[in-house]
Order: C-alpha cells, then structure tokens, then sequence
C-alpha cells in the first residue's frame, strides 16, 4: 500500500511539474515583444527577480542535506535557469536605471542564500530541523509569490478588463495549486507545500471569478500594463 502511495505522489509529482512548467514559460509573449521591440517600456522585473530568489530557495529546500524532494528541485531548477533568461533579455534591452535595479537586487539575493546555506549546513545538525527552517522561509515567500498579481487584480477591477489578465494563466495557476496541494497529502505530509499552494489555489480561484464578472466588459487596459500582459507567478 504504502508502495502505491509513493508511486501515486511521484505521478502528481510529475503532472505538477508540467504545470508548474507551462507557467514559467507564460512571460515568453512578453519577451518576444520586447525582443522584437527591442525595449522593455513601462515592464518591471521585479516578479521576474523575485521568481528567481524563490526557486533557489525551494531547490535548497529539496536538496537531500535539507528535505529531498527531487521532483520540487527539479522543476525549480528550470525555473531559474527560465527565470535567468527573462531577467538577461530584459537587462539587455533596458535603460541604465532598469540595469541598476537588476545588478542590485541580485546581489541582495545572492548575499541572502548565500547567508542562508551557509548558515543552514554549518549550523543546524539535522535533516528535521533544517527542513523546519528552510521551509518556513520557503513558504513565506512563496506566500508572497501568489500576492504578486494582486495589483493587476486591483487594475482589472478598476478597469473592468481582464486583457492583461489571461484567462489560461489564471486557470493554470488555480490547476497547479490544486495538483500541489494533493501532492503535499499523498504518502507524506508537507505542511509547508500545502500552506503555500493554499494560498496559490485561492489566489487563482480569485483571478478566475474576476474572469466571469468582467469577461464581456469592454474596458481598455492601462497604458502602464502594455507589457505586462503574461505576470509569472510561482506555484511551488
């Protein structure tokens, strides 16, 4: 029995890391433009950077000397190296306030894991006790991954279009929640995957109510959100 559990876990596993995949890859229409424009205009990197900082941390939080969950560390190492490329093209074709922003906050991030690994191996002895760790600051900032499209949610409202809220994006956000939070239950409890894809269920069950009430409406998207049409969330 206990057999069949891990093997449906690693099953979900794996449809979740498809998902979770096919959301990394949402920015890509994003970057076309602005490779083919050859500017970011009004994008900010600031999910992009973000993203980037949570996937190491949960690829650390999957690592054998913390928790070992292979298939989480698998699907966030794609993700930063997706994440990268995003963050490349957009240092490329930015001004130089933009290439500022982006060299200091990555110097930020790479100071704080560095600071955090370091910390974690040298100081706390045990699996249990790094995985406790390791994974709250997980959760807190996945946590604070599902918040990010609260603004475009409140420029939705406001605008009464959902053009800059794709219906496919949100929908997947809401799917992968859910395959992560039965992959957090089955065979062994993950508190911590389980809180934070909570979060991520609600916060697309939010986005797709906003899809029904304002799906006809005949709104136009801000001008400020021309190039922010593909926000990517994390869902791990």
């Amino acid at each position: 029995m206990m057999v069949n559990k891990e093997v449906a876990r690693n099953i979900i596993g794996i449809i979740g890391n498809v998902l979770s995949f096919c959301l990394f890859c949402s920015p890509i229409p994003t970057f076309v433009a602005i490779l083919k424009s050859k500017s970011v205009g009004e994008f900010k990197p600031d999910t992009y950077l973000a993203t980037i900082l949570n996937c190491f941390l949960w690829s650390f939080y999957g690592l054998p000397v913390v928790h070992r969950d292979t298939l989480l560390m698998s699907i966030n190492n794609i993700g930063i190296a997706m994440e990268a490329v995003y963050v490349i093209i957009f240092f490329i074709h930015a001004q130089r306030s933009g290439r500022v922003k982006v060299l200091k906050w990555i110097f930020i991030e790479l100071v704080f894991l560095a600071t955090l690994v370091t910390s974690t191996l040298k100081f706390i002895d045990t699996h249990e006790q790094r995985s406790k760790i390791v994974g709250i600051i997980c959760l807190i900032f996945n946590i604070l991954m599902y918040a990010s499209p609260l603004s475009i949610m409140r420029k939705v409202i406001t605008a009464k279009s959902v053009m800059y809220m794709p219906f496919y994006l949100s929908l997947a956000i809401f799917l992968n929640g859910i395959i992560w939070v039965i992959y957090a239950v089955v065979d062994k409890l993950d508190v911590f995957i389980l809180i934070g894809n909570c979060v991520g269920i609600l916060s697309g069950a939010i986005q797709l109510v906003l899809h029904a009430c304002y799906q006809k409406a005949n709104g136009k998207p801000a001008p400020d959100l021309q190039l922010q049409l593909q926000p990517s969330t994390l869902e791990l």
